[in-house]
């Protein structure tokens, strides 16, 4: 039996950057896919649905492009007098549809939840609940070593959050010191995070009632 090549990692940022806004673009404007340079870096640049919002030259992209096409996740598409560029990343990694997408949102998004995931990716492919998602996320994270190791990891949840998020490694090992920064100042801080939660949650109540009440003398609707 032969195994399947080992996944071409790591990347760079950079390349994650352009990887995904490949398979964002191809999902969401198939009309406008493959896509030229310059659509491409105007993908890579948006502000929104991007974390972090990067500022990428012609010549970053460009870069990243070649590299990805020695790793065989990019290649240039035929038939076109300007170049332009399509993915090969659910052949080149080597995983299924479904897990392809949850990598592709988690590089243009960073670290989600399942539910967030669910929600975002709804654009792409419609999973059926956040069991779904959680079980490619599962399989991704259990992926064996013959085929090139973990491609996600589940992360401590943080502080005052409901569920832990999920973060890819695609671009190699996720640092865990901003969280475990954020864990340290909670626990000196002496002030639990719900606490914290509940006292912002009471400003907002009685400033509410204050505006009720000025509303009511002056005779305004409030909305």
């Amino acid at each position: 039996m032969t195994l399947p090549p080992a996944t071409p990692l790591p990347l760079t940022p950079v390349e994650a950057r352009v990887l995904a806004t490949l398979m964002e673009k191809a999902r969401t404007v198939p009309d406008s896919y493959p896509l030229s340079l310059n659509a491409l870096l105007l993908g890579c640049n948006q502000k929104t649905t991007r974390e972090p919002v990067m500022n990428l030259s012609e010549a970053d992209v460009a870069d990243a492009i070649n590299t990805l096409k020695e790793k065989t996740l990019v290649r240039e598409a035929s038939g076109s007098r300007v170049a332009r560029f399509e993915h090969n990343f659910q052949r080149g990694i080597g995983v299924p549809e479904q897990s392809a997408v949850l990598l592709g949102v988690l590089m243009l998004r960073g670290p989600q939840t399942a539910a967030e995931l669910r929600l975002n990716t709804e654009r792409w492919y419609k999973f059926a609940d956040v069991s779904s998602v959680e079980g490619f996320l599962e399989e991704l994270q259990d992926r064996s070593i013959e085929k090139g190791g973990a491609l996600v990891v589940k992360l401590a949840k943080a502080p005052g959050a409901r569920e832990q998020r999920w973060a890819h490694l695609l671009c190699g090992p996720v640092d865990m010191a901003p969280m475990a920064a954020l864990r340290s100042l909670d626990r000196d801080s002496g002030v639990d995070t719900g606490e914290r939660i509940e006292r912002l949650e009471a400003e907002v109540a009685a400033l509410r009632e204050t505006v009720q009440r000025l509303c009511a003398e002056l005779g305004v609707e409030m909305h």
